[in-house]
């Protein structure tokens, strides 16, 4: 054993049935007490501070966060066709753990479950008819606006996203279940640092994962807790406020927490299969209920259109609509990429036995066409209840979080129908804070591959409540002031990134040249 990994394990504290690594564990955990403190103490100081802080990052780094997951498509594409992709995570011999159901299933839990449960409804509508602001200035109900609003949608949501993703997720599996180093993002910079890695400067990179995470999943729980009460706002007439959504979050943390206690099959891989299977179900009820020839219609005009439309939504220089490029795709450029430390330790954690090559297939395909169908079904459905000047949406996106509820109820069965989805959004957020706090357990104890249950707990509960304390912050802005943590959040890790592709690349070629399968 090297004298720097040795050094690195006697880092690891045992105390109160926890095994913390120093300083990783204290100092996370310091500065989301301090963080969450400070922003329930002073909310309106907390939120100012988070805006600014946003408006310096874009104003400065627009660049970066726009070429980030560009560059990460690439690498991903390259990777995938070479003799690289040929290697498989974990070695000649392993076995993939799950099945390609269950994979894809957790895959889409942890990554976009609750994204197309908020957006999937609201974002095309919203674009269409210049609610949300129209990509490149389009005339709002135009038939460009009309493509265009598939078009966006899918590319926030599909393949760049998990590009980044998949780079995380990907450097991860192979340098622990190859090389057997920690499952760590610290490990990835290995090829540069080497025993380096167990020193100041893998804790600073695990630290910065830690911060990104828990602004990433903080911002997906808050906005999937601002649906759920406007859910049950809609559903069953309570009054809709921070406090209601504070509460909701409390009681998902619970149950997260209870998942957590379960383990990782007896919890998240049961818990999204159930998804899968409630999620195909509603859509496939939209499909047929809703307008079924212009959503296939639809399907097959964003299949042609996506790529033209995506190459000019990439490009993030000289735009017309400087207000949208940074409201919306800027924002999910940031958001996937402070999510990426968690969903990329995530699906390295179940992805062992699985060829580069299938690895890449499956995290780029599978999520696209999956997106493809779901914004087009529920996109489709909500613009023609618009056009039709039907129900609730007779008047456009009148609030996001509703939207979705507002189409099921000009359906048939709307009761049923608006409770599953309550129901599926609810599971979507806790199977996010039960993986999110598998995540953050595993960067502060050092890249363990097993720890005490009572840990993951812990973080679990520090999620819930940097979700409430950015909630409450907030205040009635508190979506903004989420998005806002978010993109500040990402801004370090979008370098981590990018120097993550260089020294994966630098590994791979090395384990090649090792003669090693």
């Amino acid at each position: 054993m090297a004298l720097h990994e040795t050094s690195h394990r006697s880092k690891i504290i045992h105390a109160f049935g926890f095994e913390m690594h120093n300083p990783i564990f204290f100092l996370s955990a310091i500065l989301v007490l301090l963080f969450s403190s400070a922003t329930l103490a002073f909310p309106d100081t907390a939120n100012a501070a988070l805006q600014g802080a946003k408006a310096w990052s874009l104003r400065n780094f627009d660049w970066l966060y726009a070429t980030t997951p560009i560059i990460s498509l690439l690498f991903c594409v390259g990777i995938a066709i070479s003799p690289l992709g040929k290697i498989r995570l974990g070695g000649a011999e392993a076995k993939a753990e799950y099945s390609v159901w269950s994979w894809i299933a957790m895959l889409f839990a942890a990554g976009v479950g609750i994204g197309f449960m908020f957006y999937g409804t609201a974002e095309p509508l919203g674009y269409f008819t210049d609610w949300f602001g129209v990509p490149f200035d389009t005339p709002a109900g135009s038939e460009d606006a009309r493509r265009l609003a598939f078009s966006t949608s899918v590319f926030h949501w599909g393949i760049l996203a998990w590009s980044v993703y998949a780079i995380i997720g990907v450097s991860l599996a192979f340098f622990a279940f190859n090389l057997g180093l920690p499952l760590s993002i610290r490990s990835a910079f290995y090829p540069f640092l080497g025993e380096r890695i167990y020193g100041w400067v893998g804790d600073v990179i695990d630290l910065l994962a830690v911060v990104s995470t828990i602004f990433g999943l903080a911002c997906t729980i808050g906005i999937g807790a601002t649906q759920a009460t406007g859910g049950l706002a809609y559903l069953f007439g309570v009054e809709q406020s921070v406090w209601l959504q504070i509460i909701l979050i409390g009681v998902m943390t619970a149950v997260a927490i209870l998942s957590v206690l379960r383990g990782l099959n007896g919890g998240i891989k049961v818990l999204s299969n159930i998804n899968m299977i409630a999620a195909a179900s509603l859509l496939l009820f939209v499909m047929i209920f809703g307008p079924t020839l212009d959503i296939f219609r639809t399907i097959g005009q964003s299949v042609v259109s996506l790529v033209p439309d995506s190459l000019a939504l990439a490009n993030w220089m000289d735009r017309p609509d400087q207000a949208f490029l940074y409201d919306w795709t800027l924002f999910y450029w940031a958001w996937w990429i402070a999510w990426s430390p968690f969903v990329g330790m995530f699906i390295a954690r179940i992805s062992k036995g699985r060829t580069i090559r299938e690895f890449m297939a499956g995290l780029l395909l599978a999520p696209l066409v999956i997106g493809i169908v779901w914004f087009c079904a529920f996109g489709e459905t909500a613009i023609k209840q618009f056009e039709n000047q039907t129900g609730d949406l007779a008047n456009g996106v009148s609030d996001a979080s509703l939207t979705l509820f507002q189409m099921l109820g000009a359906m048939p069965m709307p009761m049923v129908t608006s409770i599953i989805a309550l129901g599926l959004l609810i599971i979507f957020i806790v199977t996010s804070a039960d993986s999110g706090a598998l995540v953050v357990d595993k960067l502060t104890s050092g890249g363990r591959k097993t720890t005490p249950k009572r840990q993951r707990v812990f973080w679990a509960a520090m999620l819930g409540l940097t979700a409430i304390a950015l909630l409450y912050g907030g205040g009635t802005a508190a979506l903004q002031s989420l998005q806002a943590g978010t993109i500040t959040a990402a801004l370090p890790f979008a370098v981590i990134v990018l120097l993550t592709c260089f020294a994966l690349l630098k590994g791979l070629i090395d384990y090649r040249r090792s003669g090693r399968p």
